[in-house]
C-alpha cells in the first residue's frame, strides 16, 4: 500500500464522516442550533480538524465535488449536440453514481440548502459559480450571451427539479424530475410555433 493512497483515503473518510455527522445533527437539532464543535465531537475529531476540511459550517452542507464531474461530462459530449442536450446528458450521467450511492444524504443536503436562510444565500453564490462552469464547459473563452442564457436556463431547470424533489419529500425520483424539467426546455420552441 502506498502511503499517499492511505492518507488520501483517510482524508476522504474523515471528510465523509464529518459531513454525515453534520447532516445527522442538523436533522436532529436544526442547522442553527448545531455548532461546529458538536459536529467535530460527533465525528471524533477536533474542531480545528473540521476547519481543515470545511472552511465554514455552510460548506459542510454545500461543498461537494459534483461541479468538476459535470464539467468533464459536458466536455466529453459531442460538440455537435445542442448545449441543452449536452448539459442534460451530463447531469443525468453525473447524477447516476451520486444518486445511487447517496440518495438520502443528497435529499437531506438539498432540503437543508433550500430551507435554511444562511444556506440559501450561499446556494445563490454557488449557483452563479456553477453557471459559469457550465458556460466554460460549453464554450472556450468569453461566453457569448447565447451560451450564458442556455447555461442559466439549464441551471434553472435543474434547480426547479431539485425543489420539486424536496417538496415531494423524495417521493418522486430525482432523475425523472430532471428529465421532465429538461423536457419542458425541449418543448418550448415547438410550443411557440404552434
Amino acid at each position: 500500500m502506498v502511503a499517499g493512497d492511505w492518507r488520501e483515503r483517510k482524508k476522504a473518510a474523515t471528510r465523509q464522516r464529518l459531513q454525515e455527522q453534520a447532516l445527522r445533527l442538523f436533522v436532529e437539532r436544526g442547522y442553527e442550533a448545531t455548532t461546529v464543535e458538536q459536529i467535530a465531537a460527533a465525528a471524533g475529531v477536533s474542531h480545528m480538524t473540521f476547519f481543515r476540511y470545511f472552511p465554514t459550517k455552510e460548506d459542510v452542507v454545500l461543498s461537494d465535488s459534483y461541479d468538476p464531474l459535470l464539467v468533464a461530462a459536458i466536455r466529453a459530449r459531442p460538440r455537435s449536440e445542442h448545449p441543452v442536450v449536452r448539459i442534460h446528458a451530463a447531469v443525468r450521467e453525473g447524477l447516476a453514481a451520486i444518486y445511487a450511492a447517496d440518495r438520502e444524504a443528497l435529499l437531506v443536503r438539498v432540503r437543508l440548502a433550500l430551507s435554511t436562510p444562511a444556506l440559501r444565500a450561499r446556494l445563490w453564490e454557488n449557483q452563479f459559480a456553477t453557471r459559469e462552469l457550465f458556460e466554460g464547459a460549453l464554450e472556450e473563452g468569453e461566453p457569448r450571451l447565447r451560451t450564458r442564457v442556455l447555461a442559466s436556463v439549464c441551471l434553472a431547470a435543474l434547480t426547479t427539479a431539485l425543489e420539486a424533489w424536496v417538496a415531494a419529500d423524495g417521493a418522486a425520483e430525482l432523475p425523472d424530475l430532471i428529465d421532465e424539467a429538461f423536457g419542458v426546455l425541449a418543448e418550448a420552441p415547438r410550443r411557440r410555433r404552434s
